[in-house]
Order: C-alpha cells, then sequence, then structure tokens
C-alpha cells in the first residue's frame, strides 16, 4: 500500500459502525414508548426468544413436558426492543462488511484489468518486434544473395 494513501472507505465504515449503536438505542427507546411498535414489532420475537431459550434450557436440565409461561408485557417489551437493537447493529456490521467485500472485489478487478492490458500491450509489441526481425532477416538474406550472385572481382 502506498504510504501516502488514506483508507477513507474503512474510516467511513468505522464511522457507520460507531453510529449504529446510538442510532439502535434510540430506536429502541421509540419502541419502548410506542404501542405499535411494542405490541408488533417487540413483544412477538421476545415472546418467540423466552420460549426457544426456555425451551433449550428446560431439555439441557432433562424437563421434557413442562410448559413454559409466556414473559410479562413490560419484560418482552424490553427483551423484544434489545432484540431490535442488536439485530439492527448486526445488519449494519454485515452491512459494512458486504461494502467492504465488493469495495475490494472491484479494486481487485480493476487491478486485473490493467494487468491484462499490460499483458496484451507487451504480446502486441512482441508481435511487432517478431515482425520487425522477420522483416530484417529478409532483408539481410536478399543481400547475402545479392552478394553471392555479384562476380567474383578478378586479381590482376
Amino acid at each position: 500500500m502506498v504510504v501516502g494513501a488514506f483508507p477513507i472507505a474503512k474510516l467511513l465504515y468505522l464511522g457507520v459502525r460507531q453510529m449504529s449503536k446510538p442510532v439502535a438505542n434510540r430506536i429502541k427507546a421509540g419502541a419502548r414508548r410506542s404501542e405499535f411498535f411494542k405490541t408488533y414489532v417487540c413483544l412477538p420475537p421476545a415472546q418467540v426468544y423466552h420460549w426457544i431459550e426456555m425451551r433449550t434450557k428446560m431439555r439441557i436440565m432433562g424437563f421434557r413436558g413442562a410448559s413454559i409461561k409466556p414473559l410479562n408485557e413490560e419484560a418482552a417489551a424490553e427483551l423484544g426492543a434489545e432484540l431490535l437493537g442488536e439485530a439492527i447493529i448486526f445488519f449494519i456490521g454485515g452491512g459494512c462488511m458486504v461494502l467492504e467485500y465488493s469495495r475490494q472485489a472491484a479494486n481487485s478487478r480493476r487491478k486485473e484489468e490493467e494487468l491484462n492490458d499490460t499483458i496484451v500491450s507487451l504480446q502486441t509489441q512482441i508481435a511487432e518486434l517478431s515482425l520487425s526481425t522477420e522483416t530484417l532477416d529478409a532483408q539481410l538474406r536478399e543481400v547475402n544473395r545479392l552478394l553471392l550472385s555479384l562476380p567474383a572481382p578478378s586479381s590482376k
């Protein structure tokens, strides 16, 4: 990497990732206050998460048929808001990774195209030099033929 090059894209990705936590916290706070978010966005995933978590713990401890009570609304709203915040941070991080991968792939493609262009240019130069060499070789043979066809000088 060139000494003077500044990785601005990496700095931007880092900034986006750093901003994702406060944005997620604001969305979580809004989700806690809004009844729509609480009812339709936070509570269902929280209850499913609680059910899966408790079911797994019960199976690990050896309880097979125990029923699992749902979380109360306040605890489910809190858990749902936390899950929402973590999902937002996860998707922002994943998006940054995808963008970085596509940027690196584009750089790699660009470098490969430049290399291919250089190779094609060198091959063209080699073909031109080969043609030049063949032309000079033909001229040399013609000069040799002409020299051999001249009568030998007589000694007097």
